[in-house]
């Protein structure tokens, strides 16, 4: 708990047994109430593990995306009382005892959405993140800053916080189930004027480290794009679209359930 808030972090997983115990270690438990993993329908022993480690899990029924794993994560967890949420992937890409860092500045105020960027500084390249991707990221945040006339390092980053207005407000059920529910929910909160703020970030790329090939990451690209264009078509008032509709539909949906013990077959149910 932070300033007399509630501190949640959730873990979007998938397949991610290798580096789960490595994430969970560096959480700083001092100040984190809750630890969520939910787990796309995982083939490995990702949902067992999560329940040995003592964190509170979920399991889709069948492999639904990542876009639907953090509508998941963020239902279950304003469910429980999250009052500050911080999505952090439970790959060891992103450093955990950030989570202080970045929970604070929503905590205390300052801001209401918070990203943890590779770009602050100079621990993208260092960290291993192939030149190609840099380079994309580097186009496309230049392209999105100019139609969102907005000014971002990078709107690319899978370590987030967010307040529970932000989550509650943002009609989430409008995006992707796929990899561009990022940017969509980034968009979405850009929009409607909320404040985002950034703090520099270490990353680590390292074969267990979870990363979309190349085909994934043309398609998320035109996905960015898109959104964009959405964005500024609107504010244009040339079109109009669900995504940004502050009155589209909110988290509501049951295609999950809790893990209460480790038995094996729940994690493929």
């Amino acid at each position: 708990m932070l300033n007399g808030k509630r501190i949640f972090v959730v873990m979007p997983a998938y397949n991610a047994v290798q580096t789960l115990r490595w994430t969970s270690a560096e959480l700083p438990r001092d100040i984190v109430d809750d630890v969520l993993v939910v787990d796309d329908h995982s083939s490995d022993a990702t949902v067992q593990l999560a329940r040995e480690l003592g964190l509170t899990t979920f399991v889709h029924h069948q492999n639904l995306g990542y876009g639907r794993n953090q509508k998941t994560c963020y239902r279950e967890a304003l469910r429980r009382g999250a009052d500050v949420v911080v999505m952090l992937h439970p790959d060891y890409q992103y450093s955990p005892r950030l989570v202080t860092a970045m929970a604070s500045l929503i905590a205390y105020g300052e801001y209401d959405v918070v990203l943890g960027s590779r770009i602050l500084g100079h621990g993208a390249l260092a960290g291993g993140m192939p030149l190609y991707k840099y380079v994309a990221n580097r186009l496309l945040t230049f392209f999105q800053n100019l139609l969102l006339n907005y000014k971002l390092s990078e709107y690319h980053t899978g370590y987030r916080a967010f307040s529970r207005e932000v989550l509650q407000a943002l009609p989430l059920e409008e995006n992707s189930d796929d990899f561009v529910f990022d940017n969509e929910l980034l968009t979405q909160a850009i929009y409607l004027r909320y404040r985002l703020g950034e703090v520099s970030c270490p990353t680590k790329y390292f074969p267990q480290a979870s990363s979309i090939n190349f085909v994934r990451s043309v398609k998320y690209g035109l996905g960015v794009v898109a959104t964009s264009l959405k964005f500024r078509l609107q504010k244009m008032g040339l079109g109009r679209f669900r995504i940004l509709n502050p009155r589209g539909r909110k988290l509501l949906e049951h295609y999950y359930h809790e893990v209460r013990d480790s038995s094996p077959q729940e994690g493929h149910s």
